[in-house]
């Protein structure tokens, strides 16, 4: 999902050094969103290097979609204590008033990034534990009231052994698509449709990680899982509701019972 905000001139981001809130000092930038920066940084109350999410310095403050959207994203990790679940420190301003969200580093690759590494799919093993652990994240979450809706597997990390499910800018209580936000290869049926949203949405997320991570393949995309699928826009067509996707076992042969969840 991208959303530029007020801003008519694109500014980069801060640089190494910077202290964008008290006690928290730039390390680097990681990655641009269209509404958000996110970075490594220094907390000089933790001593130890936290993960920064905060609007882009050419939306500023006076950017109020960009400022919910951090805000909305820290209240939900703020309420929530699971392993499998990205950690939120606290949610602070920053020095010219935007919203920073303040999280545990995570060390190790996403899903999408393991993916790319290997060139093809992951053994069983390590997609019957990722399974496992994704599918813990999301009962969580459905428990309390929520769905988080960018189930993918750039948004699945693994830290100390663990997947980590990152990134609740889009989590909503269940209810009627009023808007239709999402990562466009990655939206079930209902999300692209405007359909009823519920667990199963997020359900549906979970096997298309599970069939990539599986099979190196996404499941409607003749591309392997090496080849970035993100941030495309809506209008253009969407496979998935357009055809099934071909049984798992198309593309390689697995246990029955994992094929079958899948």
């Amino acid at each position: 999902m991208s959303h530029l905000g007020t801003a008519s001139t694109e500014q980069g981001p801060y640089p190494p050094g910077h202290e964008i809130a008290t006690g928290y000092r730039l390390i680097d930038h990681m990655r641009r969103g269209g509404d958000c920066d996110t970075y490594d940084a220094w907390s000089d109350e933790r001593y130890t290097r936290v993960f920064i999410k905060t609007v882009r310095p050419d939306c500023g403050a006076q950017d109020d979609y960009a400022c919910r959207l951090v805000q909305h994203e820290g209240r939900f990790l703020l309420s929530f204590t699971q392993m499998t679940i990205a950690r939120a420190y606290e949610l602070v301003d920053s020095h010219d008033g935007s919203p920073v969200l303040i999280m545990e580093t995570l060390s190790g690759p996403n899903v999408r990034g393991m993916l790319a590494r290997t060139q093809g799919p992951l053994s069983t093993t390590s997609v019957a534990h990722l399974g496992r652990q994704l599918c813990a994240a999301l009962r969580y979450i459905h428990d309390r009231g929520y769905l988080h809706l960018d189930v993918k597997p750039s948004n699945i990390i693994a830290h100390g052994g663990h997947a980590r499910l990152i990134d609740f800018a889009l989590s909503r209580p269940p209810g009627p698509c009023t808007e239709r936000h999402g990562t466009r290869f990655a939206m079930a049926p209902e999300q692209v449709l405007g359909g009823e949203l519920g667990a199963a949405t997020d359900v549906w997320g979970a096997g298309l990680v599970l069939y990539e991570a599986a099979t190196g393949v996404h499941p409607f995309l003749r591309e392997t899982g090496a080849t970035t699928c993100e941030e495309t826009s809506l209008e253009e067509y969407s496979p998935q509701i357009a055809e099934a996707a071909a049984p798992v076992g198309t593309w390689r042969e697995l246990p029955p019972a994992m094929a079958a969840v899948i």
